[in-house]
This record gives C-alpha cells, sequence and structure tokens, in this order.
C-alpha cells in the first residue's frame, strides 16, 4: 500500500482535522522511531500503520479496534498492518464493553501503543505554550504536565505508562524521544495540514 492510498483511505473514514492530525503526528512519530531504533528499512511500514491505526475511531469510536479490520480488509490491507492496528487497543475497553485481545508483538506495535495517547497529551501540552509548538519544549515541563491528573485527563497515563513497561524502557525515556520525534516532524505536519 502506498502513502497516498494510505492517506485516502484514512480520509475516507475521517473528516475531522482533528483526527487527520492526531494520524499524521503518529505516522510521522512511527516513522522517526523505525529510523531511530534501527528499523530504517521497514519506516514506511510503521509509518503506515501509525497513519491508519484510528481508522475507525472517528466513526465508530464504541467499536475503536473491533470495527478496523473490517475496514482495512476491504481495502485489502495486508494482515500484519491490521494486527498492528488492532494491537495499540490492547487491554482497553471500548465504548461497547469489549476489552481489546489483540497484544502488541512486534516492537513496532509495543512503539505504537506507547507513544500513541503519549502525542495526545505532548501536543495539548504544546497548545499551552506561547509558541504553540513541541520545539521549544523540555523534557521537565513535559513531565511536570504528566503528573498533573487534571491536564490533558483523557490521555490515559495508565496505557503510557503499560507501554514503557512493554517496550522495557524508563518512562523518562519514552517522554523524551517521543518529544523529540514530535518536534522533528511538527514543520511537515503542519504543512500537510495548510
Amino acid at each position: 500500500m502506498t502513502r497516498d492510498e494510505a492517506f485516502a483511505l484514512l480520509k475516507k473514514y475521517n473528516k475531522d482535522p482533528f483526527h487527520i492530525q492526531h494520524a499524521l503526528t503518529v505516522e510521522a512519530v512511527m516513522k522517526w522511531y523505525a529510523n531511530e531504533l534501527g528499523y530504517g528499512d521497514e519506516a514506511e511500514h510503521w509509518a503506515t500503520v501509525g497513519l491508519l491505526h484510528d481508522i475507525d475511531f472517528e466513526l465508530y469510536p464504541d467499536e475503536h479496534c473491533l470495527k478496523a479490520p473490517e475496514l482495512l480488509s476491504e481495502a485489502g490491507v495486508s494482515e500484519d498492518i491490521i494486527h498492528s492496528v488492532c494491537s495499540h487497543g490492547y487491554g482497553i475497553t471500548v465504548g461497547n464493553g469489549t476489552t481489546i485481545d489483540v497484544k502488541p508483538e512486534h516492537e513496532m506495535e509495543k512503539v505504537l501503543f506507547a507513544a500513541d495517547e503519549l502525542t495526545g497529551l505532548i501536543w495539548a501540552a504544546a497548545l499551552m505554550r506561547p509558541s504553540k509548538s513541541t520545539k521549544d519544549m523540555e523534557l521537565k515541563s513535559l513531565k511536570k504536565k504528566y503528573k498533573s491528573k487534571g491536564f490533558a485527563a483523557g490521555c490515559s497515563r495508565e496505557v503510557i505508562d503499560r507501554g514503557a513497561e512493554q517496550l522495557g524502557w524508563e518512562l523518562d525515556k519514552l517522554l523524551e524521544m517521543t518529544l523529540r520525534a514530535m518536534a522533528a516532524s511538527e514543520d511537515l505536519i503542519n504543512s500537510e495540514m495548510e
């Protein structure tokens, strides 16, 4: 699947600029991580999974990660991408009461699980800054926001903590690397959103 095909598929089911921006952010973060962690030859694959990870969220929020296999299969998306997309919901109970049981296995899936929620929290923190940017945000500032339970309350710290644990990383490493990934890709995402 080409990037253009994946983006067209995303936009078939997602119209809200917030959801498009989140998908582009996770795509860029996943590509950055692939290169950073020594999977450069798989960077486009990691990026595609990031771009499509919330394919079903806008139209089917109560069936998130349950409706995705159907939407992706209809478009001819490969089983490995479908598994990866669904694995980012592992252990989470969605609106219809179902708990997602597709476990992240590959390091890419664990990165997606860990970084997805975190990108939302980092973006919310960036919007509070005078610059409205991640590029001048420091780790200590992010950690302060992370510890404030009332800040970006919709971003589950439990999921982010579990993600770091699955990767075998300290939380600080996950926070710092994801912040760096977002800062590195912010200009590209902004230009795509224009």
